[in-house]
Order: C-alpha cells, then structure tokens, then sequence
C-alpha cells in the first residue's frame, strides 16, 4: 500500500478530463518536477525570480517578439491573467533570447496586453533548462513551483476550455 500512495503522490493532479479544444495539446507530466531557479531579468535589468509566485499555480509562457505564433497568444494569455490572476493563480510571461525591451514593449502595446509582466531570458539559460526546443511553449506549474503539464505552440488560452483546466488545477469553482 505505501508504494502505491507514494506513486499515486508522484503522479500530479488527472489533466485528462480537462483537456479540450486547444488544450488537448497540453502533455501532461509523467512525474511532476520541480523547475530549475530562473535567474530573469524585468523590463528594467532588475533581476526577478519565480520565486515571487511561490504557492500560486502558474502558467508559465516562453515567447520572443519575432515568434509570429506568440504574439497571436499573448492577448489571449492577457486575458487569461485578468479572467482568473490573484491569489491562486499567474500567467507569467518569459521572452527568451534576444529580445530588445523597446520591441517587447511596442508589442505588448500593439497587442493591448496590460496584465502580464515583462521578464527576459536573455541568454536563454533557464528556457535551456526548462528544454524549450522552439515557441510558443507554455507551461502548467503547481503551486508547489512543480511542473504538471506542457503545451507546445499557441493557444486559445481564453477559451472556455482553458479557464476549466485552469479552475481545475487551482481548485477553484467549476
């Protein structure tokens, strides 16, 4: 039996019944993991951690301005961070490599995206770690800062379907 308990812990929270529309794209974790510490930098050169979520769940974003697929997202992720951001929850927004703060702020303007923060991965150290292979990739983290799912390219992310899988995960009303 207390192998068996010890394995159903290991597992994660079931994604499956919440996987529709674009969501059916979301892998989930095999094994829940903790991510790797994240040296970012904000809009400023001041350095920022995901440390300041702890305990909320997050949905952690890698983009870069030049990525056409990411920008069709980020209003979506906007809107997703002002439907259900707070207390239990955060879309946390990463642009990887190369990506001037003029060109990442014209964007967010551009796309009205007003919700979301404006951290860099400059040398891409922590996408490396996180084994982001291309963009958009967009990851479900516990509030434990433990990785429970994956979804390569964009989504809808203010879809009916993505604020069910989202309220699921956080335990909120559904």
């Amino acid at each position: 039996l207390a192998l068996g308990a010890n394995a159903a812990l290991a597992a994660g929270p079931d994604l499956a019944p919440w996987l529709k529309g674009d969501m059916e794209k979301m892998v989930p974790a095999e094994a829940p993991a903790p991510l790797p510490e994240a040296a970012l930098i904000d809009e400023k050169d001041a350095p920022k951690s995901l440390a300041d979520y702890r305990g909320k769940v997050m949905l952690v974003n890698f983009w870069a301005t030049w990525c056409a697929p990411c920008r069709k997202e980020l209003g979506t992720l906007d809107r997703l961070q002002g439907a259900l951001g707070g207390d239990r929850f955060a879309v946390v927004t990463i642009a990887t490599g190369p990506n001037p703060v003029p060109a990442m702020q014209k964007l967010f303007a551009d796309e009205k995206v007003t919700r979301l923060p404006l951290l860099r991965d400059p040398d891409q150290a922590f996408a490396r770690q996180m084994g982001v292979l291309a963009l958009p990739v967009s990851v479900l983290v516990d509030a434990d800062g433990r990785e429970i799912g994956r979804l390569m390219g964009d989504a809808a992310w203010d879809s009916p379907e993505a604020l069910a899988l989202i309220n699921a995960v956080t335990g909120a009303a559904q």
